[in-house]
C-alpha cells in the first residue's frame, strides 16, 4: 500500500540521512518516477523534506526532524523473529512488514545504537539455503503459515513417494531446514488424556511444504495439544531419523586424500570418523569406521571416494562394492557406444 511505502521512505531518510532517488527506488522496489511522486506527497503532508541537485544531491529531512510513527503493528511484531532472513520472510508473506519493523526499531533507537545496528547489518548476513540446490517452489506456504498462526485446519493433497494422498491436518508449526520448509502437523485428532495432550498413538508428522499440490482452508479452528513444543519435537524427530538411517558400519582403508575427503562427502559423520582414524600404515593409509546406511545406499556413497578408499568390511558390503566396480570396468572397457 502507498501509505506503508511513504512511511518506509520517511524512516529510511530519518535513519540514513541523505539518499538519492535511485537509492530510494532500489530500497522500496519501485521506479524512480514513483519516488518523485512519493516525495511530493510527503512534502504536501507537511514533512520538511528537501531535494538537493548535483552529484552530492538527493533527498534529506530538515535537521532535527524525527517522526514519532515508530510503533509496531501486530504483523510487524510477528515478523521480527525472521530478522536476518528476508528471503524466508518474503516467502511467508511478511517481507514488507519485516522491512518496516526494522526501520521503525532503528528510528526509535538513540543515534549511537542505531549506527551500531547499521554496521552489523552491513557486515553480517545469514543465507539459509544449502549450496548447489535450487530452492523448493512453495506456492502454498503463505496460506499454510496463516493456518499455523490462526490454528485452523487444512485439507491438503500431498505427494508422497508412493503416490498422492489427501489429509486433513491440524498444522502445529513450520520449520526451515537447509532452505527447505517443513510443516509439522497432526493428521487426525485422536483421544486425549486428562490434560488435553497428545497420546502416544496420535499422529504428529512432518510434511515437506513443496509437496503440497493443493489445499483447502484455512478451515475450522482447532486446539493445540497441551505441552507440544515445536523445537523439542523437531530435535527428537531428526535425532531419531539420523539414528535410524545409519544403522550399519563400514570399515575403510583410506589414503591421505581420502581421509581429507571424508568430512566433505559425509558431513559431521565423516568428520567424526576421520578424527577417530587408526594410525597410518607404511603407505600412509589409515583405517576408519564409518556409519553407513543399507548396503545398496552405502555402495553408491562409498564409490564417491573412488580409488582413495578400500572397503575392508563387512564382507557383504565389500562384495557389493566389488561387483559394482567390476560392472563399471566392464562397461568402460568396451568401445564407446557398444551395447551389451
Amino acid at each position: 500500500m502507498r501509505a506503508d511505502r511513504l512511511l518506509q521512505m520517511l524512516l529510511l531518510l530519518q535513519n540514513r540521512g541523505r539518499m538519492t532517488a535511485p537509492e530510494l527506488a532500489a530500497e522500496l522496489e519501485v521506479s524512480v518516477r514513483t519516488v518523485y511522486r512519493d516525495a511530493e506527497a510527503l512534502v504536501a503532508s507537511g514533512v520538511p523534506l528537501t531535494a538537493e541537485r548535483g552529484p552530492e544531491g538527493g533527498y534529506r529531512l530538515m535537521e532535527g526532524y524525527r517522526t514519532r510513527l515508530t510503533g509496531l503493528t501486530g504483523e510487524e511484531a510477528d515478523s521480527l523473529w525472521l530478522a536476518g532472513m528476508p528471503g524466508a520472510a518474503a516467502e511467508l508473506g511478511l517481507g514488507a512488514e519485516l522491512t518496516t519493523a526494522q526501520l521503525k526499531l532503528r528510528a526509535a533507537l538513540p543515534a549511537q545504537l542505531a549506527e551500531r545496528t547499521r554496521r552489523v547489518s552491513e557486515r553480517f548476513h545469514l543465507d539459509a539455503p544449502a549450496w548447489f540446490r535450487d530452492a523448493d517452489p512453495v506456492p502454498h506456504l503463505a496460506r499454510v503459515a496463516e493456518a499455523v498462526w490462526e490454528q485452523r485446519t487444512l485439507c491438503v493433497r500431498y505427494r508422497r513417494w508412493k503416490g498422492e494422498v489427501r489429509r486433513e491436518l491440524h498444522p502445529l508449526g513450520l520449520v526451515l531446514k537447509g532452505g527447505i520448509w517443513y510443516l509439522v502437523a497432526r493428521s487426525a485428532p485422536g483421544p486425549e488424556d486428562g490434560s488435553g495432550g497428545v497420546r502416544p498413538g496420535e499422529r504428529v508428522r512432518t510434511y515437506r511444504v513443496s509437496r503440497i499440490l493443493a489445499l483447502d482452508g484455512p478451515g475450522e479452528r482447532f486446539e493445540r495439544p497441551a505441552g507440544f513444543g515445536l523445537a523439542e519435537y523437531w530435535t527428537e524427530t531428526t535425532g531419531r531419523l539420523e539414528a535410524g538411517r545409519l544403522r550399519n558400519e563400514a570399515l575403510l582403508r583410506l589414503s591421505p586424500r581420502g581421509l581429507r575427503l571424508l568430512p566433505m562427502l559425509f558431513g559431521a559423520v565423516g568428520a567424526r570418523a576421520a578424527r577417530e582414524a587408526d594410525g597410518s600404515d607404511g603407505d600412509g593409509w589409515v583405517r576408519v569406521l564409518l556409519p553407513v546406511e543399507s548396503i545398496p545406499v552405502a555402495v553408491g556413497d562409498l564409490l564417491r571416494l573412488g580409488a582413495e578408499a578400500e572397503v575392508l568390511g563387512p564382507a557383504g558390503l565389500r562384495a557389493a562394492v566389488a561387483r559394482e566396480v567390476e560392472a563399471l570396468a566392464g562397461r568402460y572397457g568396451r568401445g564407446t557406444g557398444e551395447s551389451a
